[in-house]
Order: C-alpha cells, then sequence, then structure tokens
C-alpha cells in the first residue's frame, strides 16, 4: 500500500532560500506547500493541513511562533521546526517552550533540516498509530475486539444484541478468526458478566470422559471415580459456557447437551437425581454443521436450537485495513512479554502483511509476530524477520510479469492495455473489494476510479 507524501508547510520570505529548499524537499518525495508571511502560513493550515511545518522565526508580519500558537489553539499537534539567522540560546529555549519540535539557525544546512524533518515525521507516525491504536483497543464499543473494518463493526453490533437475550448462541468461522474472544465479548456485554466464563475444547477432551466432564460424577460412578466430582456445567452456573469445536462432540452426548439446552438440567454420572443449572450455553465450530447434519454426524435437531442465534466471524481477508491495527496490538503484547521494550513494524514489512492473505487468520498473523519480535535485534522489524512463506509471496508478486505475445511487434499489447487487464485481474482476485484492489495496486482509490472508468468506455467503443 502506498501512502501520500507527507506535506511539508515552509513559511520563509526569503524567496530564493524558500526556492532552494522546496525543491530539495521535493526531491526527497514530499509535498511543499509554500508561504511568505504569518498570515499566509495561518491560512495554510486551514487550507492544506500540513504534516510538518517549517518556518523562519522572523517574518514581515510577526514571528513564526505565532503560527505555532495557532495551530495549537486549533487543539492540533504538527511537527514544527522554527528557522532564523538570529540565533540564541534564549531565542531556542523560547521556541522549546512555545512548543517548537527543533530549532536551527541560518545558514542552514539543507542536509541536516531533512534529517530533522525525516526523524520528526517518523517518530509522528509511530505516535499516531500509536494513539490510534489505544483509542482504538481501550474503546468501551470495542468490546475488546481490535479493528475498524466494516465487517469487525457489523459484529460488534451483532454480539451487542444477542447479548441481551439469555438463548443458547452458536459462533462460527474459519480457523484462527478469534471465536473464543467474540464468545467472552457476549458474556462480558450480558448480565452474567459478574458470572464465570468457562471455555472448553471439545476436540481436547476424549470422548469416553466428556460425559463426566461436563456433567460430573459421584464418588464410585466408574473405575477410577473414587470421589465426586463438580462437572463444567456445575462450574458455569449463573455464567457462560463455551462450548469450542462443537462438531466434535459424539452424538451420545449431544442428545443430553440437547435435554441441558430445553429443561435446564444435569444429572451426574452414577447419579439418580437431577440438578438445576443456570447456564448460557455458546457454541463454537469451523465446521460445516448444515453438511454434519446431512452426513449424519450432527443432530439436526441439537442444530436448530443452536442455530437460532448465529454470529459469523469473518476471516482477516475480508476485513479490509485491520491487518496494521492487529499487527500493532500483537507487536505490542510480543514486546512487552519479550521485555524488548517499544518496537516499530517497518515500511516494507507492513507491507508484506498487508499483501498476504494470512490462510490460518489471526492466529496466523500473531504467529508471524512473535516470530519477528523474537528475531528482531533492532527496534525496527524488518521483512527479513517475517515468516519465509510472506517473503515468498512477496518476491513472487515482484516477480511476476506480463506475458508478451511472440511474432510480430504490432500484436504487442500497449502499456494501457496492459494496466487495463492487470486493474481487472486484481478487482477478479480480491472478489470486488476496490478498497483491497487500491492497496495491491499502490494507488488511491480516486484514481481506481478512473481506471475503471477508462476501461469501461474503452469497451463502449
Amino acid at each position: 500500500m502506498k501512502a501520500r507524501p507527507a506535506l511539508i508547510m515552509l513559511v520563509e520570505d526569503d524567496a530564493s532560500l524558500r526556492t532552494l529548499l522546496s525543491e530539495e524537499l521535493e526531491v526527497d518525495g514530499y509535498a511543499v506547500r509554500s508561504a511568505a508571511t504569518v498570515e499566509e502560513g495561518c491560512n495554510g493550515l486551514r487550507e492544506w493541513r500540513p504534516d510538518l511545518i517549517v518556518s523562519d522565526l522572523r517574518l514581515p508580519d510577526g514571528d513564526g511562533l505565532a503560527i505555532l500558537r495557532k495551530l495549537q489553539a486549533e487543539g492540533h499537534s504538527v511537527p514544527f521546526i522554527i528557522i532564523t539567522a538570529f540565533g540564541t540560546v534564549d531565542q531556542a529555549v523560547e521556541a522549546l517552550k512555545a512548543g517548537a519540535d527543533d530549532f536551527l539557525t541560518k545558514p542552514l544546512s539543507t542536509d541536516h533540516l531533512r534529517l530533522k524533518i525525516k526523524r520528526l515525521l517518523a517518530h509522528a507516525a509511530v505516535t499516531s498509530e500509536l494513539a490510534r491504536y489505544k483509542s482504538q483497543s481501550e474503546s468501551d464499543s470495542a468490546l475488546g475486539l481490535v479493528g475498524e473494518s466494516r465487517a469487525m463493526e457489523r459484529l460488534r453490533n451483532e454480539i451487542r444484541q444477542v447479548a441481551r437475550s439469555q438463548a443458547a448462541v452458536l459462533v462460527s468461522g474459519e480457523s484462527g478468526t478469534g471465536k473464543e474472544l467474540v464468545a467472552r465479548a457476549i458474556h462480558d456485554e450480558s448480565e452474567r458478566r459478574q458470572g464465570p466464563f468457562i471455555p472448553v475444547n471439545c476436540a481436547g477432551i476424549p470422548h469416553e470422559l466428556m460425559e463426566s466432564e461436563f456433567f460430573g460424577h459421584e464418588a464410585g460412578a466408574f473405575t477410577g471415580a473414587k470421589s465426586a466430582r463438580r462437572g463444567l456445567f456445575a462450574e458455569a452456573n449463573g455464567g457462560t459456557l463455551l462450548l469450542d469445536e462443537i462438531g466434535e462432540m459424539p452424538l451420545a452426548l449431544q442428545a443430553k447437551l440437547l435435554r441441558v439446552l430445553q429443561e435446564g438440567t444435569i444429572k451426574p454420572v452414577g447419579s439418580d437425581h437431577e440438578e438445576a443449572v443456570n447456564v448460557r450455553v455458546i457454541a463454537a465450530t469451523h465446521q460445516d454443521l448444515v453438511r454434519a447434519v446431512e452426513q449424519g454426524g450432527f443432530r439436526e435437531d441439537l442444530y436448530y436450537r443452536l442455530e437460532t442465534l448465529t454470529l459469523v466471524v469473518p476471516p482477516l481477508r475480508e476485513r479490509d485495513d485491520d491487518v496494521d491495527l492487529l499487527a500493532m496490538h500483537f507487536l505490542r503484547d510480543s514486546a512487552r512479554r519479550h521485555q524488548r521494550g517499544f518496537l516499530q513494524l517497518g515500511e516494507v514489512a507492513a507491507r508484506m502483511l498487508a499483501d498476504y492473505p494470512f490462510p490460518g487468520n489471526v492466529r496466523e498473523l500473531a504467529s508471524a509476530i512473535e516470530r519477528a519480535v523474537t528475531f528482531c535485534d533492532g527496534d525496527v522489524v524488518l521483512p527479513e524477520h517475517l515468516p519465509a512463506r510472506i517473503r515468498k509471496r512477496q518476491t513472487e508478486s515482484a516477480e511476476g510479469r506480463p506475458v508478451l505475445p511472440s511474432g510480430n511487434l504490432a500484436d504487442w499489447p500497449t502499456l494501457e492495455q496492459v494496466q487495463q487487464d492487470y486493474v481487472v485481474r486484481v478487482i477478479d482476485a480480491v472478489e470486488g473489494n476496490k478498497r483491497r484492489a487500491a492497496q495491491i495496486l499502490g494507488v488511491n482509490r480516486r484514481t481506481l476510479y478512473r481506471w475503471l472508468d477508462a476501461e469501461k468506455d474503452t469497451a463502449h467503443d
């Protein structure tokens, strides 16, 4: 994904110096807007919304700090560099106390200025990303789920609605999408939030022990049962029981689970008496339960009991730009556990993650970041720290070349035709997701729409 160039506002009344600095910064890839007075600079704040400001201290209609004060009064925080031909320690202290980020004197070293700008913009980008992540992840509306995509917002709304009910819930989704987090969010949003939340993986319990694990047993109920034991349903009384991988539950136990859902009672193994329990059941699975019902592996009556309230957790490939937020979340968490301090995700590494489809979903992304933190010796995660499969995909994409026809050069396509064909192939590959297509193509969506309109016009001709 190609980001827009940082916009720098240069406020300098010396026309020759203003031109020189503008040209130098544009060579570095920045967009530059120039002003010669305090008034023009203040107007530029609103019109241009710069990412960084370089201002002379002494200007024809005042001093550059007036621009900084206006910026602060409007509640904005933008890196600010003051330059002047009359540099003194007192002036430097005044500028820094006023909130300037740096202070440079004339005659100005353009290399020094360029280095300062690069560092300040990098720091501002990291600070902004951290603030965005912290705001999103700590917001009450986030429900503990990281992500700002439409798919995740829709899921949060469904969680809030489902949480108001007491009925059983079915959470479905591919492996690694975070179904347990969704189940916990339902519990935390419900009236049962003060009660226990007990997750259990049905695939991890031997079939012969499942009934005892779920419903408990009396002493002597079977060989080895030396004392009575409470089951998971009893432990979850007043709260929520998550039955992860419900499709792995044997049919005989499915029948008993259905009775619990209908009657609200359990019968421990070896007991003649039933016990009342107040438990909300959330079932989770990556399997197609409809097909399992058709094949006789899952009870139809239990399925219909569960599917009344169904939530589908979207795979990571359908979550637009959530990869960067999740990567920041896992990077921060892993760095803290490894006692590494603050780590930054490099631009190239971030682009590799954004371009990778993550068949293993969020779990695979978390694993990739864990590996990167382990192998990263510096402060920035680089491509070589990522798993080989992610680097390999990026390399393969970079090495892709259009296949050109052999024979007469007149048969070769024009550059415009090659571009149109490639754009269409990318759109098809992402199933029409224009936002994702624009990321892969390295353009903004406005440019993509213009290309698509041009392609339509060509087709009509």
